[in-house]
C-alpha cells in the first residue's frame, strides 16, 4: 500500500508545501516549472523567451562549465529532496487514508477513532500468516478489526433456540440494552438463522429472514451495540443432527448432542454453516464457536479408533477438532477475532493446551452461573489459562435460564448475587497480567437444549437484565444503580427477595411481565383451590360422579356459579394474554408456552366446567352404567 497518490490529487511542491496545480505555476507569476511536473528546475521568466537583463557580459566556456556544473548539482539535491519528501508523502497518505476510510465508517459507533488506530491487528491476531495473493482479496471481503481491547464489552444474549422474538421487538428492546450499559449482543441463532442451499433443512419454519438479519445488525448499530454471533461447533447441535441426513455425523448414534469429529463430513459442514453465517454478519468482529458440554465425547467408535491408534485422550482430541475450526476461520476470515465457552478446557491439561497453540487464535468464556461462589475458583482456572498462553479472557455470567429447565419467573436476588461474586473475581483478574479481561457476557437462556421446555420468556426477565447491568456498570447495586433501574423501567420499587416489581412498568413487554406474574402467583393456585377444597365437589361432583355422569342439580348449582365464573375470568385473561404473546412471539412459542404453563391447570378447570354443564342438563338421572 502506499505506492500512488489519490486519484485526482495535484503533486506536493517541495518548495512551498502546498500542492501545485498541474500546468500552473506553484508560487508567483514569474516562475514555473519544466519537465516533469514533479521534478522540474526554476527557469527565469520561463516561457517569455526573453534574456536575463542582468547578464551583460558574454560568457566563457569555462564559466558555462561551472555553471552548469552547479545546476547538475543543485537539480541532484532537489532530485533527492523531492524523491525523499514523495516517498514519505505517499506512504503516509496511502496509509492513512485508507484507514480512515475504514475507521470513520464506525466511529459513530466506537467514538473516538484515535484509540482504534493504536492497535488495529492485536498481536494475537497476526499469528497465523495469510497466503500474499489471498491477503488483499481478504482485506477486501472483511472490515479492518476494530480494537477493543481498553474497552470492557458487556454482551447481552439472545439465545434464539428457544421463544424468539419478532424483530419488532428488537426495535423496543435494543434502545433499552444500551440505555442499561450494554454495548454488545450475542446472538445464539440455531434454526432461525435463514441457511440456503442444502443448509435449508435447518431451518426453522419461523426463521429469520435474510431481510430480518440485516435489520437486526442495522438496530445494534444505531444503538452502538456490538453483534456476535453464535454458531455452535461441536456440543449442542442437537438442531443439526436430529435430521436424518446429518445422523451419520453423530458421535454416538443414538444422541444428537455431538459431532464425530473424525468423520470428514463434520468440518465440511461446520465450514458451510459458518460461511453462510459469517457472510451475513460482516459488520462484527467477533464470532462464538461455543464448543461447550460435548456430551458423550470418546464414546463413540470412531474415537476409541483414534485414542488407540494415537495414544490420545478424549482433551487431545476435542483440542484437535477446535484447532481445525479455528484454521478455516483465520485462513478464510483474516481479522476475525474467535470466543469460545471455556468448561471443556478445564478438563485439559496446560501442557496439552500450549502444545495445540489455540491459545494465539481464541478468547475462553469463563462461565459460572451459581449464586455465591468464591474468586478463588475462578482464579485458579484464570491461572491456568495464564500458564496455557492465553493473553485475553471473557467472563459470563446469567440474567435468566439457569435455575431449572422450566422456571418461568426470574429469581431476581439469585442473579444478582451470580453477578456480584463475579465482580469479585474482576477484582483478581489485574494480579494475573498480562492476562487482560475483555468482556463479559450476560447470558439469558431460554432453553437447557434443543429439546427442553422454555424458561423465562424475555419480558419477564428484563428486571433482572435491568439489575446485573447496572451491577456490572456500578461496580455493585449501589444506589445510583437501584434509581437507574427504576427510572428506566418506570418503576416504584423492586423487591429482590421476594422477586417482584412494584409500579406500572414502562419497559418493552410490560404487560406480559405482569400477566405471567398473575399465571405463576395464582392461576395454580385458585384452581386447585376450587378443585380440591370445595366441599360441594368433594362431596357431590368427586371424579367417580363425574364419571357416570351422576349428580344432583340442588346440590351442584351451590358450587356452579363460582366455578363458572372463575372458569370465565381465567378465560378471558389467557385471551388477553395470548394477544400479548402474539405481538411479540411466533405461533409456534405462543402455544408452546401456553401448552406448559397454563394448560395443564386451566385444562383441569375446563374439564370440570364441560362436565358440569352437561351432567346439570340431565336433571338428576339414574347413574349411568
Amino acid at each position: 500500500m502506499g505506492t500512488r497518490l489519490a486519484r485526482g490529487a495535484a503533486p506536493m511542491s517541495p518548495f512551498s508545501g502546498s500542492r501545485a496545480a498541474p500546468g500552473r505555476a506553484a508560487g508567483h507569476g514569474m516562475w514555473g516549472w519544466v519537465g516533469s511536473p514533479v521534478l522540474g528546475v526554476p527557469l527565469a521568466t520561463a516561457g517569455h523567451g526573453v534574456s536575463d537583463p542582468l547578464c551583460v557580459s558574454p560568457e566563457t566556456p569555462e564559466m558555462a562549465f561551472q555553471r552548469s556544473h552547479r545546476l547538475n548539482l543543485l537539480r541532484l539535491v532537489v532530485l533527492l529532496l523531492v524523491a525523499l519528501a514523495g516517498i514519505k508523502f505517499l506512504f503516509r497518505d496511502s496509509f492513512t487514508l485508507e484507514l480512515h476510510k475504514q475507521v470513520s465508517k464506525d466511529s459513530r459507533f466506537w467514538g473516538d477513532t484515535g484509540d482504534i488506530v493504536q492497535d488495529i491487528i492485536p498481536q494475537s491476531q497476526q499469528v497465523l500468516e495469510v497466503p500474499a495473493a489471498k491477503r488483499m482479496t481478504l482485506k477486501q471481503k472483511q472490515q479492518v478489526p476494530r480494537d477493543v481491547s481498553a474497552t470492557e464489552m458487556r454482551l447481552v444474549h439472545l439465545d434464539l433456540k428457544g421463544a424468539a422474538p419478532r424483530v419488532s421487538y428488537l426495535e423496543q428492546v435494543f434502545p433499552l440494552l444500551s440505555q442499561l450499559g450494554a454495548n454488545g449482543v450475542l446472538i445464539e441463532y440455531e434454526d432461525m438463522f435463514p441457511f440456503k442451499g442444502e443448509l435449508e433443512i435447518l431451518r426453522s419454519p419461523y426463521a429469520y429472514s435474510e431481510e430480518d438479519i440485516e435489520r437486526i445488525q442495522q438496530l445494534a448499530e444505531q444503538h452502538k451495540l456490538e453483534v456476535v454471533p453464535l454458531v455452535q461447533t461441536f456440543g449442542h447441535v442437537e438442531f443439526i443432527l436430529k435430521h436424518e441426513k446429518y445422523q451419520h455425523l453423530r458421535e454416538v448414534e443414538r444422541f444428537p448432542n455431538s459431532f464425530n469429529p473424525h468423520v470428514p463430513d463434520t468440518l465440511a459442514l461446520l465450514k458451510s454453516i459458518l460461511s453462510q453465517v459469517i457472510e451475513k454478519h460482516r459488520r462484527s468482529t467477533w464470532i462464538h464457536i461455543g464448543a461447550d458440554e460435548v456430551f458423550h465425547l470418546g464414546e463413540g467408535m470412531d474415537s476409541k479408533n483414534w485414542m488407540s491408534q494415537h495414544k490420545g485422550d478424549v482433551g487431545t482430541m476435542y483440542l484437535r477438532h477446535i484447532k481445525e475450526v479455528l484454521g478455516f476461520l483465520t485462513a478464510q476470515y483474516w481479522g476475525l477475532r474467535v470466543l469460545m465457552w471455556d468448561d471443556m478446557l478445564r478438563k485439559i491439561s496446560v501442557g496439552a493446551l500450549r502444545e495445540s497453540g489455540i491459545a494465539k487464535h481464541v478468547s475462553p468464556v469463563l462461565w459460572f452461573y451459581a449464586p455465591d461462589f468464591e474468586a478463588e475458583q475462578i482464579v485458579q482456572f484464570l491461572t491456568k489459562y495464564v500458564e496455557s498462553g492465553f493473553e485475553a479472557v471473557w467472563f459470563a455470567s446469567a440474567f435468566k435460564g439457569t435455575t431449572g429447565p422450566a422456571q418461568a419467573w426470574t429469581p431476581l436476588s439469585y442473579h444478582l448475587k451470580n453477578h456480584l461474586s463475579w465482580l469479585k473475581v474482576m477484582q483478581a483478574v489485574p494480579r494475573l497480567a498480562p492476562l487482560r479481561l475483555q468482556g463479559v457476557v450476560l447470558t439469558g437462556w431460554q432453553r437447557y437444549d434443543h429439546y427442553s421446555v422454555l424458561c423465562e420468556l424475555l419480558p419477564v426477565s428484563i428486571p433482572s437484565l435491568a439489575i446485573c447491568l447496572q451491577t456490572l456498570v456500578n461496580g455493585g447495586f449501589t444506589e445510583e444503580a437501584k434509581r437507574k433501574v427504576l427510572d428506566v423501567l418506570g418503576l416504584e420499587s423492586v423487591q429482590l427477595e421476594q422477586s417482584t416489581c412494584e409500579g406500572r412498568g414502562a419497559f418493552p413487554g410490560v404487560e406480559i411481565y405482569h400477566m405471567v406474574e398473575q399465571v405463576n402467583g395464582h392461576l395454580k393456585d385458585s384452581i386447585l383451590k376450587a378443585l380440591e377444597e370445595e366441599s360441594a365437589i368433594k362431596g357431590w361432583f368427586s371424579p367417580y360422579h363425574r364419571k357416570r355422569q351422576f349428580g344432583n342439580p340442588r346440590n351442584m348449582e351451590s358450587f356452579g356459579s363460582k366455578v363458572l365464573k372463575l372458569h370465565e375470568d381465567w378465560e378471558s385473561f389467557v385471551r388477553d394474554l395470548r394477544a400479548q404473546l402474539e405481538r411479540i412471539y411466533f405461533p409456534d412459542t405462543v402455544e408452546e408456552w401456553l401448552e406448559e404453563n397454563v394448560n395443564p391447570y386451566l385444562d383441569q378447570l375446563r374439564d370440570l366446567v364441560r362436565d358440569y354443564r352437561a351432567i346439570i342438563r340431565l336433571k338428576g338421572r339414574p347413574k349411568a352404567a
